[in-house]
């Protein structure tokens, strides 16, 4: 029941003074601030849940309250919470009372029922609609960017985020223990993707690091494949391509034989980093694997989302596979089959790949070219790509170049 003077109440109240949808007032509240879903309005209106403090800002800004007018109404609903959980409590003891004594024809100890329902509150868990909510929010996040900057990516998972960290401190029967550990896997391993995109390695491997502890604790070993999988790809990506090749090869033995989208991730990266250490041999037969694996995928294993292994995805991963082997003809194949296959507007997968392209052409003789498309590339990228993963793979070729196709790399990245 929402508070009558809490927050609910209030943000509900001013919408529609202003005559405005939730679809209208969260395209507001974005425009303000973070990434603003209808759900979240939803879930404050109807006091589910409420606001953190990294919203304030926004709020203030699109309802036109002040600090005191919104910390007043947070306290209202807050203290309507206590009374209400307060009044609930007594009288399920009451009912309990009342109903123990007339079947038992005699009195009940003082403390019995008390007791009695804090275990079978233990017993039973707590918050199923958290526990269902948050594996919809998993299901939700793993689409990926969809033309979306990471840092939008992140905002719109930080309430989600909140949320898990507060679940999973609650005692759970152990079926929904394993569940929830894996949707925490996931949920984690997605921010560990977007903090790796944006060229925070340190956060990328600390978030990569609880995933896993989290995917091990739910016993999915191809949650765990994923997971080692994508945490290969920090080391390969930004310098420690034999940290990368370590980690993916525990990813594929966690994976298994079966044919399945981590297996194919975990032999693709694998197949990345030890071309990139100079490995040609393992290289080549890591390539012949994730080909053989790729072709054996469909229904979920092959979705187009971070959690599967799709032909635009495969086709990447083997433009630079193939540019690190030197084999400028198959990449160049392989980059434009990915290009075909990228319907979204994917501005980082693009990028990538037109990276990749200028690496060939460097390989292939024409360093000057090589550095005029990369500069290019770099220089059209919008303010939220032009660090992180982009930026990292631009730097490989500027290292690469010398004389003036360096200078006019260098003076790009600058």
């Amino acid at each position: 029941m929402v508070s009558p003077d809490g927050i609910g109440e209030l943000l509900r109240t001013i919408r529609e003074r202003a005559d405005r949808t939730r679809e209208q007032q969260a395209k507001h509240m974005t425009a303000a601030g973070l990434v603003c879903t209808v759900e979240n309005l939803k879930r404050w209106e109807t006091e589910k849940r409420l606001p953190t403090p990294v919203w304030r800002t926004a709020i203030r800004a699109v309802y036109g309250l002040t600090d005191e007018q919104l910390d007043q109404a947070l306290d209202n609903t807050r203290r309507h919470r206590r009374q209400q959980r307060k009044g609930n409590d007594d009288v399920k003891r009451r009912k309990l009372f009342t109903l123990a004594a007339a079947t038992a024809g005699f009195a009940v100890l003082p403390g019995i029922a008390q007791a009695r329902e804090g275990i079978d509150t233990g017993l039973a868990g707590d918050g199923a609609g958290d526990l269902a909510y948050l594996e919809g929010a998993f299901e939700r996040h793993r689409g990926g960017y969809n033309g979306r900057a990471p840092d939008a990516v992140l905002g719109e998972m930080r309430e989600d985020l909140v949320l898990l960290a507060t679940v999973l401190r609650r005692p759970h029967p152990a079926k929904d223990r394993t569940d929830l550990a894996r949707t925490a896997a996931g949920i984690s391993g997605l921010v560990a993707i977007v903090q790796h995109d944006r060229g925070d390695q340190a956060d990328a491997h600390r978030w990569f690091a609880t995933a896993a502890k989290a995917a091990q604790e739910s016993g999915d070993r191809r949650m765990t494949a994923w997971v080692l999988g994508r945490h290969a790809m920090v080391g390969l990506n930004y310098g420690a391509p034999r940290q990368a090749a370590r980690i993916a090869a525990q990813a594929r033995r966690e994976a298994g034989a079966r044919p399945s989208g981590a297996a194919a991730l975990a032999a693709a990266v694998n197949a990345r980093a030890l071309a990139a250490v100079g490995d040609i041999p393992g290289a080549r037969r890591a390539v012949d694997d994730v080909r053989t694996l790729a072709e054996q995928l469909d229904g979920p294993e092959a979705d187009d989302t971070w959690f599967g292994y799709p032909a635009q995805k495969h086709a990447v991963h083997l433009s630079q596979a193939y540019t690190l082997l030197g084999d400028t003809r198959a990449a160049y194949q392989a980059q434009d089959e990915a290009l075909a296959l990228t319907t979204s507007p994917s501005v980082m997968t693009r990028a990538l790949i037109a990276m990749d392209t200028a690496a060939c052409l460097r390989v292939d003789g024409d360093p000057g070219a090589a550095a005029e498309m990369a500069a290019a590339v770099y220089d059209r990228l919008p303010a939220a790509y032009r660090s992180g993963l982009v930026y990292s793979r631009a730097q490989l070729l500027h290292r690469r170049l010398d004389g003036a196709p360096r200078q006019l790399l260098r003076d790009a990245l600058a």
